[in-house]
């Protein structure tokens, strides 16, 4: 039963923050990268950052300098600290997974970012 759970998403104020968690449930399967991407309605699906398993992490141009990406190794989650929100943040956003054995996906949480 491999399943990625998101939470954190909702409505927030231009300038403000929102933080973002993944929680990957992949049956002891070592996690070899973990991921965010967005999507918003009609356009492509994008990455936006990512975080190996030894701590290397790299982000969109989009959000750099604004968003942080951080893991933990035993629990298996993913966190996505989010500032300096901007209405063009708004979006569906994923948690990625890659293990040993496949990549999963989780369902996706929204974020709005409106005054």
């Amino acid at each position: 039963q491999v399943q990625l759970v998101e939470s954190g998403g909702g409505l927030v104020q231009p300038g403000g923050s929102l933080r973002l968690s993944c929680a990957a449930s992949i049956n002891n399967f070592r996690s070899i990268i973990m991921a965010w991407y967005r999507q918003a309605p009609g356009k492509q699906r994008e990455l936006v950052a990512f975080i190996t398993s030894g701590g290397s992490t790299d982000y969109a141009d989009s959000v750099k300098g604004r968003f942080t990406i951080s893991r933990d190794n035993i629990k298996n989650t993913v966190d996505l600290q989010m500032n300096s929100l901007k209405p063009e943040d708004t979006a569906v956003y994923y948690c990625r997974v890659g293990t040993t054995k496949g990549d999963y996906w989780g369902r996706g949480t929204q974020v709005t970012v409106s005054s």
